[in-house]
């Protein structure tokens, strides 16, 4: 692997074997086995929840969300690297490459979103009451949710719904199956080409980058943003972008860690470009947080009766304390600890930090959704119910991640033919 040159440096060379070590078959393994254990303890909990399995279904919309951030929001950041370049997309090619493969099982955690959701499930409100004159009549919603349906009814229908969701994944399937065979396609050409494969991915991920940001949006409004049809914000789907690339980092980051154990990534990962991508997750949680505190002070400055019950409903009561610890989890501890040189470059420090961003990726999705409901809005109160966000995510995740370990497998975990590849295996005091 390693070799002397005259200079006395350590020029090092790429393994024979680029598969994934055979580790990996562990973690799927465990990934399963947890997910089973949660799928039950999901079941059991939904019989002696006695609710109409309305906090199931709430739960599972969080797992269908956090794990659709992995899988698209690590295509996106595909295409982002695509464009920019540099040393670091060579590291989280494959792995991002492995996450856009999971789109399949993220369709079809979406479905019982869809059905279930828009009937009995009780989850969108202006599918359960499409004629809202009657149900304010009958004293089943407000007078403002009413003239928001009524208002938005052509949008907030279950066919613009199915339309648009189907519309949605399918233009991410496209843009997957691209990504992917092209990628092949590139390490099996037996000439580098570099400025042919350059281009011809610049160009599909310039519009797919913008095409899903517009999409990413549309997905936002009618999944999540829409259980609340009073509220609105125009900064909604740029909120989700950046959670995305948020949680995608810190996932890659721990998944380049744990592969750093065994060949080939112990070699390619140095402590440069692990540096480099810790600074890059200090970034994203910078303008992460910027984004959030930028649109709650403009709706608050502004006092809009439409905006400001959304904030009151997850700020009052109970949820001040869920409110303050998303704010910890989110940015002060992710920040404070990225603005360490050192634990940028310790595996097992920078480790600990994606941990809890991805932990509190998943907690901020649970104040972003849960609070939409009456029963649970202003007032959190502790029920068997409540006990399902912390199981039926867990299930879905966890069957998430063993599909995405057994992707891992399937391909080489380092792309051959790029020209970055060369510069990676230089000696690391080189660029000191």
């Amino acid at each position: 692997m390693a070799q002397h040159s005259s200079s006395g440096y350590h020029q090092r060379t790429l393994p024979a074997d680029l598969s994934a070590p055979v580790f990996v078959n562990h973690w799927r393994s465990r990934a399963l086995i947890i997910g089973v254990v949660f799928s039950v303890l999901g079941i059991i909990l939904g019989f002696l929840a006695g609710d109409g399995w309305n906090h199931f279904l709430r739960a599972w919309l969080l797992g269908f969300m956090i794990s659709f951030g992995f899988c698209c929001g690590g295509m996106c950041l595909l295409m982002t690297q695509y464009l920019s370049g540099g040393k670091w997309g060579l590291l989280i090619r494959r792995p991002l490459e492995a996450m856009t493969r999971t789109l399949p099982l993220v369709f079809l955690y979406f479905l019982p979103v869809g059905i279930f959701g828009m009937s009995f499930g009780k989850l969108y409100l202006w599918a359960q009451y499409p004629d809202a004159e009657n149900a304010l009549r009958d004293h089943l919603i407000t007078h403002e949710q009413a003239h928001a349906i009524i208002w938005k009814k052509p949008m907030l229908n279950p066919t613009s719904f199915w339309i648009v969701s189907l519309f949605i994944f399918a233009s991410w399937a496209f843009y997957t199956f691209f990504l992917n065979r092209w990628s092949l396609q590139r390490d099996a050409d037996s000439e580098p080409r570099v400025r042919y494969w350059q281009v011809k991915f610049e160009n599909l991920s310039g519009f797919g980058v913008l095409f899903y940001t517009i999409t990413l949006t549309a997905g936002a409004i009618y999944w999540v943003m829409s259980l609340d049809p009073t509220w609105y914000s125009t900064v909604y789907g740029f909120q989700f972008l950046v959670g995305q690339a948020y949680g995608v980092l810190a996932l890659v980051i721990l998944t380049l860690i744990g592969l750093s154990k065994a060949e080939p990534i112990k070699t390619v990962l140095r402590v440069t470009e692990q540096h480099d991508l810790g600074k890059l997750c200090l970034a994203f949680v910078m303008l992460n947080i910027y984004l959030a505190f930028a649109a709650f002070l403009i709706i608050w400055s502004g006092n809009s009766p439409e905006e400001i019950p959304w904030y009151l409903d997850r700020i009052r009561g109970n949820w001040g304390v869920v409110a303050t610890l998303d704010f910890v989890f989110h940015w002060l501890l992710p920040f404070t600890l990225l603005l360490s040189r050192d634990l940028k470059r310790i595996k097992g420090r920078l480790a600990v930090c994606c941990c809890i961003m991805i932990f509190a990726r998943c907690w901020d999705m649970w104040w972003l959704i849960e609070p939409n409901f009456k029963d649970a809005a202003r007032n959190l109160h502790f029920s068997i119910g409540i006990l399902e966000y912390a199981v039926v995510p867990v299930a879905l995740i966890s069957f998430w991640m063993a599909y995405y370990f057994s992707q891992l497998k399937t391909r080489p975990l380092v792309a051959t033919n790029d020209p970055h590849v060369a510069e990676i295996l230089e000696p690391e005091h080189a660029h000191a």
